[in-house]
């Protein structure tokens, strides 16, 4: 009974740290989820650019649009950023909501054609549980063409840090 205990013990504390947190530095664990269409995208689609993943709470959808505003001013006015070394999507994190798929998919309709991206779903919270990102919030994660974590925030991004985090990016896609 004793070394039955023991073994318990051992395969709950490996789990706990086999599922660590992404942190800033930490090479992203890659990750496969679908689109609207039914199509499947992992991190590998964008292979050889900067990505942006916006982790977000159907309810929270309002949260960092100023930020994305901004990159896609970077982007589309200033000339900062390069549509073809960046690639900023969002993953919906569906389990985190009452709303109906249904109601997520023509908010995140919208949210695609907006910013001209990529709005995938995360239907179990897989993500959020394996990087273990915030629940019921707006997460964005910038990762560099290594898929390295460069920026991570949980929550509303200052709008302090807005220029620090589109000189990342544009620093990012010129490595």
């Amino acid at each position: 009974m004793k070394r039955l205990m023991i073994l318990i013990v051992m395969v709950f504390f490996t789990g706990l740290y086999a599922q660590q947190k992404l942190q800033v530095g930490m090479t992203a664990p890659d990750w496969a989820f679908p689109d609207a269409d039914g199509k499947t995208f992992t991190m590998q689609s964008w292979a050889g650019k900067v990505l942006q993943v916006n982790y977000v709470d159907p309810d929270e959808t309002e949260m960092n649009e100023p930020f994305n505003d901004a990159v896609k001013k970077a982007i589309d006015v200033d000339s900062l950023i390069s549509r073809d070394k960046y690639k900023g999507m969002g993953v919906v994190d569906c389990a985190a909501t009452w709303k109906p798929d249904v109601l997520i998919r023509i908010i995140a309709g919208k949210k695609a054609k907006k910013f001209n991206t990529t709005v995938l779903f995360d239907y179990d919270a897989k993500l959020r549980k394996s990087w273990n990102l915030k629940e019921d919030s707006y997460n964005i994660i910038i990762l560099d063409k290594n898929r390295v974590v460069r920026a991570l925030y949980k929550g509303k991004i200052p709008q302090a840090d807005f220029p620090k985090l589109i000189k990342l990016i544009a620093e990012l896609q010129d490595q």
